[in-house]
């Protein structure tokens, strides 16, 4: 009778125990993940106070070659400069320095 109840006593604990977290396997030769570095704001390293619609390299550098607006996580720009760059973007597409788009191919 004693052989009965050891053996029914182990089966019905098991169950109860939840499962236990596994760890991470170690990475060999200490590698770590890759880590992007933080975007600076170009102008602000360069201590350029305004930007100037008729440099239009520069203005050019911030959109794309269809002619759209660069986004600041993109570029790296701070939040007074891209309102800045945007300005004169736009103030470059109304004189008809820069295109508003180009045309399909």
């Amino acid at each position: 009778m004693s052989e009965e109840i050891n053996t029914v006593e182990t089966t019905a604990a098991a169950p109860a125990v939840p499962a236990a977290k596994t760890e991470r396997p170690v990475r060999p030769f200490g590698k770590k993940r890759f880590e992007s570095r933080r975007k600076v704001c170009k102008i602000c390293a360069e201590k350029i106070d305004t930007i100037d619609y008729k440099n239009i390299q520069f203005v050019k550098s911030f959109t794309m070659d269809s002619g759209k607006i660069l986004s600041r996580r993109i570029t790296g720009t701070c939040a007074k400069h891209q309102r800045q760059i945007t300005k004169a973007i736009k103030r470059d597409r109304n004189l008809a320095i820069l295109p508003y788009s180009l045309p399909k191919k």
